[in-house]
């Protein structure tokens, strides 16, 4: 056979003759001839340098040693090209080549591999180290300064302390002008070295001269306007300051410098939960905006004032916090009094001498004028008279416990702990003050309200002053916590050894009965996860309750009790686990593991399952853990580490892929959400165009209307107005909600309709509460003090006009605030706020609710599995509701139809029966277990399920029934094959699936209550079964007869879709999220999710935000680049030569372009020279 071997000179002179219409046929891009590499780029030294070595020899770069192999293979080729039968050195130049490009090609000839490869163009292009990600996407700057941060409460919550070395390094460009000439002068003079200074000169021409030498006064003499001057950093700079990892926004904010002495970088305490600093040996890094449009920016933008609130749910982030929790808690006590010196000295600790403050009247005239701690606060708030600040406030402290025997009106205020704080105009009425009212993760609190109904500058004002006046008062009054501190006494060492002895005989008990085989099963759970499950809750509740008596016994005035009480650190169980017992140990959420041969260590008995042997820890941290207690504590504390270091990783790569996919979304002036391409994603953000950092009511509500309806009572007094009638408030609502709203089309959005209907329905229903309170107070009035008891009833429960008018201008106009600006970059927001709460979640699996057997996955693998649009996921669970959910044994029955039954499980016996001329097999049915399962199966069921076996051919058998319960299966085969066939039928029968859905692997009953409302009204209780199905099948369970379909849901998202729709699919993912964020005690605002479900089914089909599901989205060449597989992406791009508009982020942020997010979303458009303005005569009026 003849074989004619083309070589690559032949091939480039057949491209070359390609005419440009063939190639426009065969799609290609460009010239076919461009495919064929004829000459090499070769990079200059400067990326390629050589390493000098010990003596005189020098170490070449890996692409210069690959540029050097090219050459002398393309030498030995030109000498070899006489002789066309040697093809090696064509192959040999080919693979160099190929090298050269990519070290990583595959299919590369044997004797050309090296050990070592040299990389290539490609390895410096991709990976995190590579020039997308590592030089282009991210840079490394200047201007910048690292070092340890401490804390300083006598710095604002704007400001971060700069040490002297860090200011005269650092430098701004200051203009000369006539307001600011002198002080660059001295600055010059001083120099580089000398505080406060400058470095260098830059002249409009463009010479710039560094003040190095003795000339330093001339210049200064010298020094013009319009002259730019390198000066030091001083006090009111602008810098911006930032924590790694930078997991949210509010990782990296602008603060003004404060120019100090010594080594570290300081800021206020109440900063530290944005950045998630403390002061063990952290360090932060500090940048210095170079202009003043980047300055005026980071001051309005990333200003710490102006990020109180995190955009995740709208929670204010930066907030006192430990020492400031502790000492206002302590102040406030109802024992704490002063005199007029003290409270004179107390005053003067939160200002800095320049405020005005105005004494209060003391709380106690005689014999002495004393004033109370609580007084102190309400000057902290409202230092004098000028301040137009009315806080109205209610909540309840961490400390807050129901009175007994209190009637229903003194049921909230009357606490015996205090724990009731009421503000009514900036007084402080009732309550000890903890985290509740000051700290973070609250939209309630007091700083949230100062933010809410006056701006960031009061309630910044206010945590400077609290946070100088807990800082000198906790110094003077003295905190500390010692080993007295968790001394239990007598009494609570012969509690607690009660209720363990309890305990532990409760767990006998169980033990015991388990051997004997008569242990009450749960449901869905075997005997061994019964006595788990059971142990387990009586463990938890011995150190429950040992830890419950334990906070009764304490003193109060004990430190880890008030501090836990404040909430500002530790919690009752760390308390408890320090005095009274430490408790159960789990390892992967069980006790512990056998980890020898039926037994967890070899100090204990095989096969014990008591509570020391399994992990249990009786002991307290006081009291000291005995050798097995101390083994078990060391393995429930590797799993956490070991889980951080696992979920650190994952989280990270997660959060990357979620702001790469969402990170070009925005919102437009039409109020939609698209993408860099225009492509639309949502047509109204979150369905009502909110912004989620400016919620302040429950669940993303704009608005929470009890508290704001106070406030309006409270700075609007009615005083001798006419309380209005149910008619009345119903027509103003009228007047004052007209229909009308500024769409487009002048017709009202839906979001405004449902707003202004939430303020109608709030306001009749306050009035109907106010007309009850009314009622009750004439119930108990006299004759003689019915018009007095009326009157104050009616201040108490009635609206006047002027109350309803206020309270609904108030609504709509801050409605009108919260909406959500054009230009936020609302993606990287959501994908921020989505991703970083991940760092908190643990990796493991959780019972679903009420099934202890049945477990789901939830945490970080739950929310892979959603953002990957995984098409197998773990623990897929059906939740089916059922038509008639009142019944147990219905229940049964519809869990029968749904539960897989194989035939092994019911039947009695499966036998085989040889004859001399035939054999066969005989199942016999077991009734008495198929009526006990309340299933409808008999002999001839299962023979249709036998011939519908896919494994089973039913031509090659005979099946005869030969009773209700018994059943003949006969092969056809030669008698030689007889044999082996009935040894295979024998071991495929009992897998055979004779009733119920393949696809499930069981179904477990669940019981749950569920409120309802009787005939009269009244909420009561009812027993309410559900099924709970493990595996797949979703249109299979909601067709089955007695399966409520329209109630039916699973966790499979990709299900969902195929069997309910896109849409179906959209919320499916919108409430897992919700359910794992809820599981893990997290909250974020739901809009944020709808946006990334939005993008993930915007195309019609459920995309996984994977490099596969990215590419699908339509994204840009250099942004897929510079996500992951750099090259292909780049040779595929490059081969079908598209272009990029260079219009996303990631583009931009590379080509070093503007990005059309926040201020680039406009473009402002001057015009060189004023053009001539030419008037001519309007058409239609010249036509008259």
């Amino acid at each position: 056979m003849f074989c004619n071997i083309i070589n690559p000179r032949d091939v480039l002179s057949l491209f070359e003759r390609m005419s440009d219409e063939d190639c426009e046929l065969l799609n290609i891009a460009d010239r076919p001839e461009k495919f064929m590499i004829t000459t090499i780029a070769v990079p200059p030294i400067a990326i390629r340098p050589s390493v000098m070595m010990e003596g005189s020899q020098s170490n070449e770069n890996d692409i210069t040693e690959r540029l050097k192999r090219i050459i002398q293979v393309n030498a030995s080729l030109q000498q070899e090209l006489q002789d066309m039968k040697n093809m090696a050195a064509w192959d040999h130049l080919q693979a160099e080549v190929g090298l050269y490009i990519n070290s990583d090609v595959r299919g590369v000839p044997y004797p050309f591999q090296v050990a070592k490869p040299l990389a290539g163009f490609i390895q410096r292009l991709k990976g995190k180290q590579g020039r997308f990600r590592g030089n282009l996407s991210g840079k490394r700057v200047e201007y910048t300064g690292r070092t340890v941060i401490s804390p300083d409460p006598n710095l604002k919550i704007t400001e971060v302390a700069i040490p002297i070395q860090m200011a005269r390094i650092l430098t701004y460009p200051e203009r000369v002008n006539q307001y600011n000439i002198e002080k660059l002068r001295q600055c010059v003079r001083n120099g580089p070295y000398k505080y406060p200074g400058a470095r260098m000169i830059r002249y409009p021409d463009g010479e710039m001269r560094l003040l190095m030498g003795s000339f330093r006064k001339r210049l200064a003499d010298e020094l013009g306007f319009g002259v730019i001057v390198d000066r030091h950093l001083e006090d009111g700079d602008v810098v911006l300051f930032n924590r790694q990892p930078s997991l949210h926004r509010m990782s990296i904010m602008c603060h003004r410098a404060r120019v100090m002495p010594w080594r570290t970088l300081r800021f206020n305490e109440s900063v530290c939960n944005p950045y998630n600093a403390d002061f063990d040996g952290d360090e932060m890094n500090m940048h210095v905006p170079q202009t003043e449009e980047a300055r005026a920016e980071a001051l309005m933008l990333m200003g710490v004032q102006n990020n109180l609130c995190t955009p995740k749910n709208g929670e204010i982030l930066v907030a006192s916090t430990q020492d400031f929790l502790t000492s206002s808690f302590l102040i406030t006590r109802k024992d704490i009094f002063y005199d007029r010196a003290a409270f004179s000295l107390i005053c003067s600790y939160m200002g800095d001498g320049m405020d005005l403050i105005d004494l209060p009247t003391p709380a106690i005239i005689k014999p002495i004028e004393l004033w109370t701690g609580k007084q102190i606060f309400s000057v902290l708030l409202r230092p004098n008279a000028r301040m137009r600040v009315f806080v109205n406030l209610t909540l309840k402290e961490k400390n807050y416990s129901k009175p007994k025997n209190a009637s229903e009106r003194e049921l909230e205020t009357m606490c015996p702990n205090d724990g009731f704080v009421y503000f009514r105009n900036s007084e402080l009425i009732s309550g000890q003050l903890g985290k509740a009212t000051l700290g973070n993760g609250n939209k309630d609190g007091l700083y949230s309200i100062l933010l809410r109904d006056y701006n960031a500058h009061a309630a910044a004002s206010c945590m400077n002053r609290l946070a100088k006046l807990s800082a000198r008062w906790i110094g003077n009054h003295g905190f500390s916590i010692g080993i007295d501190d968790v001394q239990p006494d007598n009494d609570l060492n012969e509690r607690k050894r009660e209720t363990i002895l309890n305990g532990y005989n409760s767990c006998d008990e169980k033990i015991e009965l388990y051997n004997k085989g008569k242990l009450d099963l749960q449901p869905g759970c075997d005997a061994a996860q019964t006595l788990e499950a059971v142990i387990t809750g009586i463990l938890n509740q011995i150190r429950n309750e040992t830890g419950q008596v334990c906070m009764k016994k304490l003193h109060w005035r004990n430190s880890p009790l008030i501090m836990s009480q404040c909430g500002s650190k530790g919690s009752p169980i760390n308390i408890s686990q320090m005095i009274a017992c430490v408790g159960q140990q789990s390892v992967g959420g069980r006790r512990a593991p056998n980890g020898f041969i039926d037994r967890s260590l070899p100090h204990f008995p095989r096969q014990s399952k008591t509570p020391a042997a399994k992990g249990f820890v009786a002991n307290s941290f006081y009291s000291g853990l005995t050798a097995t207690e101390f083994f078990f504590h060391t393995m429930g504390g590797r799993e956490g580490l070991v889980d951080t270091a696992v979920k650190t990783a994952d989280t990270g790569y997660m959060s990357r892929r979620l702001i790469k996919a969402l990170e070009d979304l925005s919102i437009h002036y039409d109020n939609t959400v698209r993408n860099a391409s225009g492509c639309i994603v949502q047509f109204l953000y979150g369905d009502d165009g909110m912004d989620p950092a400016l919620m302040e009511g429950k669940n993303g509500f704009p608005l929470n209307f009890d508290r704001l309806f106070m406030k309006v009572k409270a700075t609007c007094p009615s005083r001798e107005h006419k309380y209005l009638s149910p008619v009345e408030i119903s027509a103003l609502i009228e007047q004052k909600l007209p229909e009308s709203e500024s769409t487009p089309d002048g017709g009202l959005s839906d979001a405004s309709k449902a707003f202004k209907k939430s303020v109608k329905a709030f306001l009749l229903e306050e009035h109907e509460k106010g007309s009850e309170i009314i009622m009750k107070f004439g119930e108990d009035a006299t004759v003689e003090n019915q018009e007095t008891v009326i009157r104050v009833a009616q201040k108490i429960g009635g609206i006047t006009e002027g109350q309803l008018r206020a309270f609904i201008d108030t609504c709509m106009s801050r409605y009108h605030l919260k909406r959500i600006e054009a230009g936020s970059a609302i993606g990287a927001i959501g994908a921020q706020s989505i991703g970083e709460p991940g760092t908190q979640m643990t990796l493991k699996t959780f019972h679903f609710a009420g099934v202890a057997s049945m477990n789901v996955t939830l945490g970080v693998p739950r929310i892979k599995e959603i953002i990957n649009g995984a098409k197998k996921i773990l623990t897929p669970i059906i939740t089916a509701e059922l038509d008639r959910d009142d019944n147990v044994n219905i229940a049964r029955m519809v869990k029968a139809r749904i539960d897989k039954t194989v035939l092994g499980q019911i039947a009695k016996s499966i036998k085989t029966v040889m004859t001399s001329r035939l054999g066969s097999i005989v199942i016999t049915l077991d009734m008495n277990r198929i009526e006990d399962s309340q299933l409808c199966i008999d002999a001839n069921t299962v023979r249709e399920s036998i011939m519908q076996t896919p494994k089973i051919k039913p031509k090659q058998l005979q099946i005869n029934v030969l009773d209700v319960t018994k059943l003949e299966v006969v092969p056809l085969v030669d008698r030689g094959k007889l044999h082996f066939e009935l040894h295979s039928l024998k071991n495929m029968l009992p897998n055979v699936i004779v009733k119920g859905i393949k696809t499930v692997e069981r179904a477990v009953v669940n019981k749950g209550k569920e409120k309802y409302k009787d005939k009269e009204g009244k909420v009561k209780e009812r027993e309410k079964y559900s099924l709970v199905v493990e595996g797949t099948g979703l249109q299979e369970v909601m067709g089955t007869e007695g399966v409520d379909g329209r109630k039916t849901k699973s966790n499979h998202i990709i299900e969902i879709q195929q069997t309910l729709g896109i849409e179906a699919a959209r919320w499916c993912i919108i409430e897992e999220i919700q359910f794992i964020m809820s599981n893990h005690g997290m909250s974020i605002d739901i809009r944020h999710m709808m946006l990334l479900a939005d993008l993930m089914t915007f195309r019609g089909e459920v995309l996984g935000i994977t490099r596969f599901g990215i590419q699908k989205m339509d994204k840009s060449v250099l942004m897929l680049a510079s996500f992951e597989k750099t090259s292909d992406h780049l040779f595929h791009a490059s081969a079908s030569g598209k272009a990029d508009k260079i219009e996303g982020v990631s583009e931009c942020i590379i080509m070093g372009v503007p990005m059309q997010l926040g201020t680039g979303i406009l473009k402002v458009i001057q015009r060189d020279e004023k053009p001539e303005l030419t008037y001519a005569s309007d058409p239609i009026i010249s036509a008259y």
